[in-house]
């Protein structure tokens, strides 16, 4: 008998393998590596495997198993049919039954309310003292909603002039909303006003609340208006918010004193205190001016085109 030809690496390997599943060791399987025998130099003889090649080895090992009477091991291992008491992984998916229990409601799906009140103040000037408002509300759901804004002014207990409008409100971006509706404007000095409103809503880069919106009023009547926010916190309960609201409009308006172009700007700083986030009173200055036609109107009615005035009141919302 020829010696194994221990320079070729099939023989070599055919010889280990079956040396290994020749032992008693293995087959019980011992994993002792002493209990193991060694190969003798005579039975290695008795194997002649010079002739094999590396193709010999390759042949398809018969991997199948006794997987039992389920066939779990069939339809989890091999892409087999899952088991019958197997989860449907759908069970709990939006549109699948949930069984006994009513599909929960996501935070989008649910309507809910708010009222904030931005202002609520006193604002005193060289000869006169009068109050102000300015709030909104809404009620709807995360990307849909009905949305109610007012302002105004009184003096002496009667309503000078009042703001108000009805707006249907859509979010198209995370901190954008787009605003749609009705505007109707009364004052103590001329007609009422009736508005198609549009614009937008949101928070601007560097955390600037900004409010635009334009209007289409009676006989070609068009205006533009502007409001901007921002809040410097001092501390988590100390913050200034710096305002400025300003207003354009497209052609004079006599009954109304309001001349074409940019009529008027108002710009102050709040200083307020947060008792709680939902209630905060507050202190501050500001100042307000008339340009342009409008401020012609003022003159000639013998009014100040501009003035300075401070203001005292309360911020609150819930």
């Amino acid at each position: 008998m020829k010696r194994i030809e221990m320079n070729n690496p099939a023989a070599l390997m055919m010889a280990t393998l079956l040396t290994v599943s020749l032992s008693p060791a293995w087959a019980q399987g011992d994993m002792n590596h002493q209990s193991m025998p060694a190969s003798t130099d005579a039975e290695m003889e008795d194997m002649d495997f010079s002739g094999m090649k590396m193709s010999d080895m390759e042949q398809p090992m018969d991997h199948s198993m006794d997987h039992g009477k389920n066939g779990m091991m069939q339809g989890s291992m091999q892409g087999g049919s899952a088991p019958a008491d197997a989860r449907d992984p759908h069970a709990y998916s939006d549109g699948y039954d949930f069984g006994p229990i009513p599909r929960p409601r996501l935070a989008d799906e649910q309507n809910f309310a708010s009222l904030l009140v931005d202002r609520l103040e006193a604002t005193r000037s060289d000869d006169n003292t009068t109050v102000a408002y300015d709030l909104q509300a809404w009620y709807g759901r995360d990307y849909d909603r009905v949305v109610l804004k007012a302002e105004g002014e009184a003096n002496s207990g009667k309503l000078e002039e009042a703001d108000s409008e009805l707006l249907w409100s859509h979010a198209v971006a995370t901190f954008w909303n787009t605003q749609l509706g009705l505007r109707y404007e009364s004052s103590e000095e001329g007609p009422d006003r009736s508005w198609l409103a549009f614009g937008f809503q949101g928070l601007a880069p560097y955390w600037f609340e900004l409010d635009v919106t334009a209007y289409l009023g009676e006989n070609g009547q068009s205006a533009l208006g502007l409001e901007v926010e921002y809040e410097l916190l001092f501390t988590q309960k100390l913050i200034l918010q710096p305002r400025l609201e300003a207003n354009i409009y497209g052609k004079n308006d006599p009954k109304l004193a309001r001349g074409s172009g940019l009529s008027n700007i108002t710009a102050g700083l709040r200083l307020r205190y947060e008792i709680r986030r939902e209630f905060a009173p507050y202190i501050g200055i500001e100042w307000a001016g008339k340009f342009g036609d409008t401020a012609d109107y003022a003159r000639a009615a013998g009014e100040s085109e501009d003035e300075t005035r401070g203001v005292a009141g309360v911020r609150f919302w819930f």
